[in-house]
């Protein structure tokens, strides 16, 4: 499988992700910052990181991981939380080498105590 990043940003992210010859493509429903306890983090950057521990847990169950990911889908509650979603998928997906394609929507989320979901798609 061969992958290129199509004129990545400064932020790490890409205008495109090109992919050939994958092997496996998972599809991530959106998961939210709920525990498996029901618990929610009531901070924006705690919340943020229980989603993308949630969104390793899909990666891990299909032997692949956060670095598997060309694309991704953010959704948030309130463009209030853009600078802090950044700085979160920044510390979470460090130097990913090759950053995956990306859309940001501000938008009302099913559950009020959740401020933002994040479903991404996976290639290996």
């Amino acid at each position: 499988m061969n992958r290129r990043a199509i004129n990545p940003g400064k932020t790490g992210w890409a205008q495109g992700h090109e992919i050939s010859n994958p092997s496996r493509i998972l599809f991530i429903s959106g998961q939210v910052p709920e525990a498996s306890d029901g618990s929610v983090p009531k901070d924006f950057k705690d919340q943020c990181r229980m989603v993308w521990a949630n969104i390793e847990k899909q990666l891990l169950a299909a032997d692949m991981t956060l670095n598997h990911i060309a694309k991704m889908t953010i959704f948030l509650s309130d463009r209030r939380y853009i600078q802090d979603a950044y700085e979160v998928r920044a510390e979470v997906l460090g130097k990913n080498t090759v950053p995956p394609a990306m859309t940001i929507i501000i938008t009302g989320i099913y559950d009020e105590a959740w401020l933002l979901e994040i479903e991404a798609i996976a290639v290996a």
